[in-house]
């Protein structure tokens, strides 16, 4: 079973936009950083974006930087990923992850918690 639970993905034009929603089950604990992962078919899992637990870090992928916002929505213990300006190369699977113990966001083995992910498509 997934400790986080993501939604938001599916079909989008190029230049469009998605928002992706991440919440964490009632069995992750001790969450400091959520962060969005994405793996392409043929690809190694790919670092998105991270925001700490206060949300006063943030971290960006250069591929996404400028294109996409993290946020976290503390009354609905939601972590929030906009990506706007789509293209067809952002087409994966996107995953979220929550660490207790984080030092390096963008590796994946730094993560204690993963949802199951869900597909991102973007049509050229």
């Amino acid at each position: 079973q997934a400790h986080m639970v993501e939604s938001g993905g599916g079909l989008v034009r190029s230049g469009g936009s998605l928002r992706l929603s991440c919440v964490p089950s009632a069995r992750a604990h001790g969450i400091r950083l959520t962060s969005w992962f994405r793996q392409a078919p043929g690809k190694e899992r790919e670092f998105v974006a991270g925001i700490s637990y206060k949300g006063g870090n943030i971290y960006y992928a250069d591929s996404v930087k400028g294109r996409s916002i993290i946020s976290r929505d503390f009354a609905k213990n939601t972590v929030f990923l906009q990506m706007t300006s789509l293209k067809p190369e952002d087409t994966a699977v996107y995953s979220c992850a929550g660490g207790s113990i984080v030092d390096v966001p963008s590796s994946p083995d730094e993560y204690e918690y993963w949802g199951q992910g869900i597909q991102v498509t973007v049509s050229s």
